[in-house]
């Protein structure tokens, strides 16, 4: 149920053009925000307000998840003022909310609208903010996670037509007592808490991985390769990432990301990928699963494992030429904040942090993807090595 937050209220303060809202983890941020603009369009005669963010799978998971749901949970909704196929609402009062993609600077120079909505500002360039910010004659909303410096800080913060606020958890009173928990059982990592417990301003230096490249598709001359797969269950995902070869790198594609799933629904979904033959390489640490995916004809087989394995991979993997699809939505949002654990000395190490749990699946499941590959090694002895895994196997699987 929608509850006017301290969030909420603090944000109807805001009186400036461009409002700037910083915050923590589960602060409230984008849907106070939302709160806002859906009484400002119910409140006004034909406004234009429009959502953005880096792309539509960002928005349909995020934004436009928490729209509908306001609106359902109020009893506003009718289904026949939403246009699926180009995102938006008209309401009663013939105001318009539209949700769009810019990540191209061209595609920001399209119909001006009185209100502006740019959702996780620091995932867009500065050129198409500035021509979003050009063609809108009202007010205009930022908002994001301070975990490094970006055009904000250098062209928007000392602005005398701007109001900025950092919001955190604590301005959310609708947060459940269990996040609430969760949340600060990670004050001892500094780095971690001073980000998104507090909502300051971080430093990047501790990410696992940096230099992946964001695309739209799948180049049709691309090739399958591998899948890599981490079980989960109850709070957990289970994740499948599809591993494509294409002009010396490699394309990941998010495939699987949900909670619940039994081997049998796992087995369903992969028959339903192309290939469904290509090798899985899953975490070694569930062979019951992996014995079970076997007997239903899944060609998987577990990870290798060992002291340093974890550390070694990740820097395997970060020496690879790396892409990834924007509908990867989850895997884009784990590799930004997949951190290396930093002790109480302000000391990066050479651990992910695992207390920060729920960024570790899809990391896991691409390293596992990885998993046997030689470094430097050439494609002959790639293969043997996988040839070698499975020759130690009492139970042979199929091999592309």
């Amino acid at each position: 149920m929608a509850i006017i937050t301290q969030a909420t209220q603090k944000l109807l303060k805001l009186n400036k053009r461009i409002k700037a809202v910083c915050g923590g983890t589960s602060a409230s941020k984008t849907y106070s925000i939302l709160l806002i603009l859906i009484d400002k369009a119910q409140s006004n005669d034909n406004l234009t307000i429009d959502i953005m963010s880096e792309s539509y799978p960002h928005l349909e998971g995020g934004a436009i998840k928490d729209f509908k749901g306001i609106m359902q949970e109020q009893g506003y909704w009718k289904d026949n003022r939403w246009n699926e196929t180009k995102h938006f609402y008209t309401f009663e009062t013939g105001s318009i909310i539209k949700f769009i993609s810019v990540d191209k600077l061209g595609k920001a120079h399209g119909p001006r609208r009185d209100i502006l909505f740019v959702n996780e500002a620091n995932n867009i360039s500065y050129n198409i903010f500035d021509q979003l910010m050009i063609r809108t004659s009202g007010d205009i909303w930022i908002d994001w996670n301070p975990t490094a410096e970006f055009w904000y800080y250098t062209q928007i913060k000392d602005r005398v037509d701007h109001d900025f606020i950092t919001l955190t958890y604590i301005d959310n009173e609708a947060l459940a007592e269990p996040v609430k928990e969760a949340i600060e059982r990670h004050k001892d990592n500094k780095r971690w808490w001073k980000v998104y417990g507090l909502g300051e301003l971080g430093e990047s230096e501790e990410r696992v991985y940096t230099g992946w490249r964001e695309i739209e598709d799948i180049p049709h001359e691309a090739r399958l390769w591998r899948r890599g797969m981490d079980f989960g269950y109850t709070n957990d995902p289970t994740v499948l990432i599809d591993i494509y070869e294409y002009q010396g790198g490699y394309i990941l594609d998010e495939t699987i990301y949900s909670t619940g799933l039994q081997n049998k629904s796992i087995y369903d979904l992969v028959m339903n990928l192309p290939e469904p033959k290509t090798l899985i390489i899953a975490d070694s640490a569930d062979p019951k699963s992996i014995d079970e995916l076997k007997i239903y004809g899944l060609n998987v087989m577990g990870a290798k494992k060992g002291q340093g394995s974890v550390y070694q991979g990740i820097q395997f993997v970060q020496g690879l030429k790396i892409s990834i699809t924007k509908r990867s939505v989850k895997t884009i949002k784990a590799y930004r904040n997949y951190t290396f654990y930093v002790d109480k000395d302000g000391k990066v190490t050479n651990d992910p942090d695992d207390a920060v749990h729920e960024w570790s699946n899809p990391m896991d499941a691409t390293r596992y993807g990885f998993n046997g590959v030689i470094t430097g090694g050439n494609k002959a002895e790639i293969e043997c090595s996988i040839l070698n895994n499975i020759r130690n196997q009492s139970n042979p699987i199929y091999i592309r």
